[in-house]
């Protein structure tokens, strides 16, 4: 069974809140509309809605990381 995880580089983040918009219960924002975390694992059946964040975000700063 393979495993994703998460990768931000929050540094670059410019809070367009883009990935929150595909899903706020994944990519959590602070309260300064920023994401939260650096890296998290994606929960089994969010895996859909973590790729379709990360293509969403114009700074590409989420990576998804696929390990088996």
């Amino acid at each position: 069974m393979s495993k994703m995880k998460i990768v931000i580089d929050r540094n670059r983040c410019a809070g367009h809140a883009r990935c929150a918009a595909i899903d706020p219960e994944l990519f959590i924002l602070d309260d300064d509309g920023y994401i939260a975390s650096e890296d998290f694992d994606v929960p089994e059946g969010k895996e859909a809605s973590a790729r379709r964040g990360a293509r969403a975000c114009p700074e590409r700063v989420i990576s998804v990381i696929e390990e088996d």
